[in-house]
């Protein structure tokens, strides 16, 4: 696998192992797999990407396995795209998606990819925009971004899909208390899960206080104004009606050319974090600097010197 791949074999690849060599930090591995991504370039940004977000105990995972087996059910191929989290100790993480949404993991139209997020920002794996790519190229139509919750993931996630779908629960009237104000301008539907039983009431209540929120705010570029609505995962209460929802998304922003500017500039967003992330990686992967850094972290442990300008003098000297 660490040899450079023909144009014609690399497609023969397993869209799993393609996506470890994506993930892999082996230089080897990362030759390897740009390779495979410049083939697959032709083949993808054919899909819908939606990002979902939510608050803890939201039930994302329950919600991504309602939604994409309905999408299956309809005839599309689904790739669900689960970002779990990485330790801080030893970049371990649970990688338990597939357990969670066992049904849909047996789905043949279906694949699931949980991917540590490795101390990335708000918990967005690094590669995350590189694997969408890959399923893309492998026939997915309908790509799924799972985040771990509400936080800094968001704009990463944003920058990424399509269609940025925000769930929530029914709390005790004071949910809105708890939102940042940038992920209510970001989403494009907010969806209360879990209305069902007792908490249906409570569901159409706060799907009353959502909306209102929602028509606070100015309509965003792409014209489209964010709906409200309740649903629930565990019997499967409306889930046909949040696709509906992003379908008549997806046919707003086409109709009016929003969708395809939104992806040119996605692609602008892919093309500096490229930069950055490789600037990063040569800095630190170069052996003179890899001493330079030793004598600055020394310097920085006996205090005679200020970490500003021990990194103005690295940077000077790369």
């Amino acid at each position: 696998m660490a040899k450079r791949v023909k144009k014609g074999s690399a497609l023969k690849v397993q869209k799993g192992q393609a996506i470890t060599l994506v993930e892999s930090a082996n230089i080897e591995h990362r030759k390897l797999a740009q390779d495979i991504l410049e083939i697959c370039i032709p083949l993808s940004g054919k899909s819908v990407r939606i990002g979902i977000t939510g608050v803890p105990g939201v039930g994302k995972s329950t919600f991504i396995e309602a939604i994409g087996q309905h999408l299956t059910a309809l005839g599309h191929k689904v790739a669900v795209l689960a970002i779990d989290p990485s330790s801080s100790r030893n970049k371990g993480s649970i990688l338990g998606d597939k357990t969670r949404m066992e049904s849909l993991a047996n789905d043949k139209n279906a694949f699931i990819r949980p991917s540590p997020s490795s101390g990335s920002l708000g918990g967005v794996a690094q590669k995350t925009r590189e694997t969408i790519s890959l399923c893309e190229a492998a026939g997915f139509d309908i790509i799924l971004v799972e985040t771990v919750g509400v936080g800094q993931s968001e704009t990463a996630v944003h920058s990424m899909v399509d269609f940025f779908l925000l769930l929530m629960l029914a709390g005790a009237g004071d949910e809105l208390q708890g939102i940042k104000r940038g992920i209510i301008e970001m989403c494009d539907a907010i969806f209360i899960n879990k209305a069902d039983g007792d908490n249906l009431n409570k569901a159409k209540s706060s799907r009353v206080q959502y909306s209102n929120a929602l028509h606070l705010y100015p309509v965003p570029d792409s014209g489209w104004s964010p709906t409200a609505g309740i649903c629930s995962a565990i019997t499967n209460f409306n889930i046909d009606v949040v696709w509906d929802t992003i379908e008549q998304y997806m046919k707003h922003t086409k109709s009016n050319n929003y969708f395809l500017e939104n992806r040119k500039r996605q692609d602008l967003v892919r093309l500096h974090e490229q930069i950055d992330m490789k600037l990063k990686a040569r800095f630190y992967n170069n052996t003179e600097m890899k001493k330079a850094i030793a004598d600055a972290e020394a310097k920085i442990s006996n205090n005679t010197a200020s970490a500003y300008k021990l990194a103005d003098e690295l940077l000077d000297n790369y």
